[in-house]
């Protein structure tokens, strides 16, 4: 891998599109169970709030050193607020958010104590945003697309990511040569159609075709039958501890580089954040996969949903 294209990072633009939400950690200790059922009592110590879903995915481009841009639909409530200071906070322009007064903005808030995730309790929208809103992406897209490198597409399924919207957003992209990647979500690829580069995880790829995949055969079946359906130029099936998987008009897995894994929350994210910075400054998508591969060998080794930085990616390749 040549190094040298990372300097290059900080010129770069990158849009993202998709679900945003906020990420709620609420931090503590555990050590006896209640009186009033059998259930663990967590003394609570401190609370984190940050960007999650498509944020995340801004907020892994900004310890790389990018500040992208971001295009969502959220409610019109407190959590909407919220979400909007933590975007100012990194420095991202709201000038793509649009607020949808009968939306619940998601907010995830999570129970952790002695390293481990006890509970998640969830508040948000599942419904696809309503034609407005559609309109309003579709809009930015054509009126800002050849400011972009590359548009980062962050699928959570929870309504901003129709089919319209995808359609509309794919084809103004392959029409001024920049390119989309896509991190899906559900068994329906087909919305996908025309993306550059779909990246869903073992799990994912084998919801989405229906094959059991058991083996390195049934995975490259798996990713081949993906790439037939969307005409994706590259299909990356992330495996976890197993690494990842690259289908273009060939197949290779590359080995994972993680040594411990403590938490996967947001791994997926950095994964789209790493191949999409690298793609950006001309790397191949193997050179992308490699990076990404050791950047989500770093965050996976934290508690929570970490980033990691280039220097830090750069010198685990080095040392790997």
């Amino acid at each position: 891998m040549d190094s040298r294209l990372l300097a290059g990072v900080k010129d770069i633009n990158i849009l993202v599109i998709g679900d945003l939400m906020i990420d709620h950690y609420m931090w503590g200790k555990f050590e006896r169970i209640s009186p009033e059922a059998p259930v663990p009592i967590v003394d609570i110590t401190h609370e984190d709030v940050t960007l999650g879903g498509a944020g995340n995915v801004l907020k892994n481009l900004n310890s790389f050193g990018v500040i992208a841009d971001i295009v969502s639909v959220i409610g019109n409530d407190s959590s909407a607020d919220e979400l909007c200071a933590l975007l100012n906070e990194a420095k991202v322009a709201l000038s793509g958010i649009c607020r949808e007064p009968s939306r619940t903005t998601s907010k995830k808030s999570r129970i952790l104590a002695s390293k481990h995730q006890m509970m998640r309790f969830d508040k948000e929208s599942k419904v696809s945003i309503n034609t407005e809103s559609e309109d309003f992406i579709i809009s930015f897209v054509k009126a800002n697309v050849k400011k972009y490198k590359v548009i980062l597409i962050s699928d959570y399924l929870k309504g901003t990511l129709t089919h319209k919207v995808l359609a509309q957003v794919i084809s103004c992209a392959r029409k001024n040569n920049v390119t989309v990647i896509v991190d899906p979500k559900g068994n329906n690829y087909a919305k996908y159609a025309g993306a550059s580069i779909i990246k869903p995880n073992k799990k994912e790829a084998a919801a989405a075709t229906g094959i059991d995949i058991v083996d390195q055969e049934s995975l490259r079946l798996a990713a081949e039958t993906l790439q037939n359906q969307t005409f994706a130029d590259a299909i990356v099936v992330t495996l976890s501890e197993e690494g990842m998987a690259i289908c273009t008009d060939h197949f290779e897995i590359i080995p994972t580089k993680a040594s411990e894994v403590f938490d996967v929350t947001g791994a997926g994210d950095t994964v789209l954040a790493s191949i999409g910075i690298c793609i950006a400054v001309g790397m191949d998508i193997k050179q992308a996969c490699i990076f990404a591969n050791h950047a989500a060998a770093i965050v996976v080794s934290k508690i929570g949903s970490a980033v990691t930085t280039v220097n830090d990616v750069l010198a685990h390749i080095k040392n790997g």
